[in-house]
């Protein structure tokens, strides 16, 4: 059970981590963190339809697994 708890809680951090570069990536509305890192330029330097789209996908993938990484830890603490 430990082996399978580490290697859970490794993945946890890594797909925390990677949440917050894909959330940060997105294009801004406007205001907020995205004109922080240079969102706010100009509209023609964002990223094309099907990048934004690939990137919705991506962060929505990423984000199932991280809950279900959270579920299965949840589960083997109340088990231990």
């Amino acid at each position: 059970m430990t082996a399978l708890r580490i290697v859970l809680q490794v993945l946890l951090v890594a797909t925390s981590l990677l949440l917050v570069l894909f959330v940060l990536l997105h294009k801004g509305k406007g205001g907020g963190l995205s004109d922080m890192f240079g969102g706010g330029i100009s509209s023609s330097a964002g990223s094309s339809g099907v990048a934004e789209r690939n990137l919705n996908r991506i962060t929505v993938g990423v984000s199932l697994l991280w809950a279900l990484t959270v579920v299965l830890l949840g589960l083997i603490a109340r088990v231990s």
